[in-house]
């Protein structure tokens, strides 16, 4: 395949430069496997390490390589690749890890479109899918919500009214993967070279959506339980793959527990409303609570605000400020432990004064 047709851009092209004169070959990352990863070349792909020098040099998680990004590789076939530095990223998709750890975890990169999917069965949940719109307004890529299994909601045209209301802007089409119903409305935006990123919580039919899109059985598939309608993972690591029409798909796992991470302004995109009715409160940083005179407060008893929106607006606020209050708190920490390095090699300096 030719770079273009891995989704390489004029954006990637500018950035890869400076390694060119260095004899470094630009590459696309594929799969990872925990320290190993696999990636698309030009010629072929193969399997590539990180640099001791770049995992070195590595601040934090988002420094190291991720699926979808682009990076310099120094390779000699047959023998693996070295990665050696990972190219500027033109959009982002992570989460806050799951668990008690304050750290960040990049599920896909350099996405042009991200295909939220969410279930028409009795998993469909507005505020999940509230936070997914959140996290791909941050991320720069293009927001699409894919309303999958169709034949199993009692009234499709509803539920689809109920999305337009909170993802103001963005396409919103339903599809059965299943019955192979629908399945042409994401045609415009499978072109080839054109990276969509494929998100949603188990169980709501990503492999089987893939399935259809390669056109034969890859990806395996399970039931949802009936009691909950939630699934199991059947998607067990984030992979690039190539479509038969030339767009590449970024399949990930499906996440039981979706914590945003530095998306401020995607929250803000994406209640927008509550941002317009708060113009009209009395305090400017009305907080919508427990002040006087606020609109949306007042939105909300007229009956032009759910209450649920509200809420979930609120919940999604106070984790970021929580969050924040942590990373302030890693911060200072990190800061006062590379003062303390540097203090302790300075201690062990030769003094030139002496002698």
């Amino acid at each position: 395949m030719t770079l273009e047709a891995l989704g390489w851009t004029a954006h990637e092209a500018e950035a890869f430069q400076p390694f060119e004169a260095r004899g470094l070959r630009p590459a696309r990352i594929a799969v990872g496997y925990g320290a190993t990863f696999r990636i698309y070349l030009e010629d072929g792909e193969t399997l590539a390490d990180v640099s001791g020098r770049l995992r070195h040099e590595a601040v934090a998680r988002r420094d190291l390589p991720a699926v979808g990004d682009w990076v310099a590789v120094r390779w000699a076939p047959p023998d693996r690749a070295s990665i050696q530095a990972v190219l500027p990223r033109r959009s982002v998709f992570s989460r806050k890890v799951a668990g008690e750890e304050t750290a960040e975890q990049i599920l896909a990169a350099n996405v042009d479109t991200a295909f939220l999917l969410t279930g028409l069965d009795q998993d469909f949940n507005l505020r999940r899918l509230e936070r997914y719109l959140a996290m791909s307004r941050e991320s720069g890529a293009d927001p699409v919500v894919v309303l999958n299994k169709s034949d199993l909601a009692d009234d499709v045209a509803l539920r689809l009214r109920e999305v337009e209301q909170i993802a103001a802007g963005v396409p919103v089409h339903p599809i059965s993967s299943k019955l192979q119903c629908g399945l042409e409305a994401l045609d415009p935006y499978l072109r080839p070279g054109r990276t969509i990123a494929l998100l949603g919580s188990s169980g709501v039919g990503k492999s089987t959506l893939i399935n259809r899109l390669l056109g034969h059985e890859r990806q395996l598939t399970a039931e949802v339980r009936a009691s909950d309608q939630r699934g199991r993972h059947t998607t067990t690591y984030r992979e690039l793959v190539v479509l038969p029409g030339g767009a590449l798909l970024i399949d990930t796992p499906g996440m039981r527990e979706l914590q945003l991470w530095d998306a401020s302004e995607g929250v803000a995109e994406t209640f927008d409303d509550i941002t317009r009715i708060a113009a009209g409160c009395h305090f400017s940083d009305c907080g919508h609570d427990s002040e006087p005179k606020c609109a949306v407060k007042a939105a909300v008893e007229a009956g032009q605000l759910a209450p649920e929106r509200l809420a979930s607006y609120h919940k999604l606020q106070a984790e970021h400020s929580a969050l924040e209050a942590r990373r302030d708190v890693l911060a200072r920490q990190a800061e006062k432990k590379k003062l303390r390095t540097i203090h302790k090699a300075a201690r062990h300096l030769p003094d030139k004064g002496r002698g």
